[in-house]
């Protein structure tokens, strides 16, 4: 259930479902089996928002900011090897509290829609999404700087997140991320990511952008104080 919220979210926020996910999942699993399953979840996740989004995309953006993601995402993911996952915790809820403070405290912040910083934001949004689990919100900041179309936007968004994942399954495949007892979770991930995106499709039609983004960041803000507490034993 919790999962299918953070799909239904992740769709309509345009940040994808592992900003929330990722800190949900770390109470039922060990961080570094967050990363292995969240990558596959993913996977399917985007299959499904490219299939019921496919009325355009931007190759462009794709190209500039999609390769280097795809580059840095393995090196992210390679790097987590060596890194104690109660330390990965830390760092992302650091990581969720300065981002959702900053979209909330500046609300127009935004890159400028250039070619440089679509390669600088790919090369980000893949290499923290390797590290952490998550990175959807970087990528998402950069594409709103090019007033896309929502189909558009969360089409690239997906066939980039899609490319991301992928690299980085493989990575964590290699780093023994994906456990065999975790795997039963995978089928009932691919339905949930189903039926969360067309909720989260269907939604979008009613659903004012701003007032919900609002919410959203106040409750990744609220996960990310959650996590850096837990993780620091403060609870």
């Amino acid at each position: 259930m919790l999962a299918l919220v953070s799909e239904i979210i992740g769709t309509i926020g345009g940040f994808g479902s592992s900003l929330l996910f990722v800190p949900i999942a770390g109470y039922f699993l060990d961080f570094h089996s967050v990363l292995g399953v969240t990558a596959m979840f993913h996977i399917s996740s985007n299959v499904t928002k490219i299939a019921l989004f496919k009325h355009g995309f931007d190759r462009k953006l794709i190209l500039y900011m999609g390769i280097p993601a795809v580059v840095f995402v393995m090196a992210g993911a390679w790097i987590s090897k060596y890194m104690d996952s109660a330390l990965l915790q830390t760092i992302l809820g650091c990581f969720l509290i300065l981002m959702s403070l900053a979209l909330l405290l500046f609300r127009q912040l935004a890159f400028k829609p250039t070619n440089s910083n679509s390669v600088g934001s790919g090369i980000l949004s893949g290499f923290v999404a390797g590290l952490l689990g998550t990175g959807g919100a970087i990528r998402g900041l950069a594409l709103s700087a090019f007033h896309l179309k929502t189909e558009v936007f969360i089409a690239t968004s997906a066939i980039i997140d899609l490319g991301v994942d992928s690299s980085r399954t493989i990575i964590y495949g290699m780093n023994g991320y994906l456990h065999t007892h975790d795997l039963y979770l995978i089928p009932l991930l691919f339905v949930v990511s189903v039926i969360g995106t067309y909720i989260g499709r269907y939604l979008l039609r009613f659903v004012s952008e701003t007032q919900f983004r609002r919410t959203v960041l106040l409750l990744i803000l609220g996960t990310g104080i959650f996590t850096l507490m837990e993780t620091l034993h403060i609870f």
